[in-house]
């Protein structure tokens, strides 16, 4: 399985989007948008904000499968 390292995150107040590197070794619970300095913060129910705001989930659940839960 090839694992994806990138994601489009799409800021839920704005609009704005970027591509970001996605780190392997820790999730990312917060992420700033550099249009409007909202901070997205991941729920609960996902592990990080790749896998709420991301066009792609994180590294570690692409690894575990679609089992994972998503936003």
């Amino acid at each position: 399985m090839k694992v994806i390292l990138k994601s489009d995150i799409t800021c839920p107040f704005c609009g704005h989007t970027k591509t970001e590197m996605m780190p392997i070794d820790a999730p990312k619970k917060h992420y700033e948008c550099e249009s409007c300095h909202e901070a997205l913060v991941a729920q609960d129910a996902c592990c990080c904000v790749f896998c709420a705001f991301g066009s792609v989930s994180c590294p570690s659940s692409q690894v575990k499968g679609p089992n994972t839960l998503r936003h």
